[in-house]
């Protein structure tokens, strides 16, 4: 991930200020694209400012807009609910099976996540490089699922 670095917020003396971050850093930090950001800042998603010139977005309004994202990762709205908190949803890169267990390799934006499964359960899941998939990651365990 690259570098994110905050920038100085201009607000009045009496009230703390949030950090700024350039629409490449606000993207980088949500995991999306440059036009991404770009697209939601038209739509009204985000509000940026401009400072010397650069567009730059308030910290807090992408923290708000990172906590929405984080309830439903894959804007599925699947419904699917579960007590793992850490769900990571990516593609499919490599599955290695033999008779009993399969090794699946997913990439969830820059995160590399591997899971080992019975083969069972790979083959259910019809798992293979190519497929959206959702890893759940609860303590040591990693649980990958297929969305609806």
């Amino acid at each position: 991930m690259p570098t994110v670095t905050a920038h100085a917020s201009e607000s009045a003396p009496d009230q703390p200020s949030s950090p700024s971050y350039r629409i490449a850093e606000v993207a980088a930090l949500l995991g999306v694209s440059d036009d991404t950001v770009r697209r939601w800042v038209e739509a009204g998603r985000l509000t940026d400012h401009r400072d010397r010139g650069r567009h730059l977005v308030d910290g807090a309004e992408v923290a708000a807009l990172a906590r929405e994202l984080a309830k439903d990762p894959a804007g599925q709205g699947d419904g699917v609910r579960a007590s793992a908190r850490n769900r990571l949803t990516g593609i499919v890169t490599d599955v290695v099976r033999d008779t009993v267990m399969a090794k699946v390799e997913m990439q969830a934006g820059p995160f590399r996540i591997v899971s080992l499964m019975t083969r069972e359960a790979a083959d259910d899941l019809a798992l293979q490089p190519g497929v959206l998939a959702v890893a759940s990651i609860k303590s040591t365990n990693v649980v990958v699922e297929r969305p609806a």
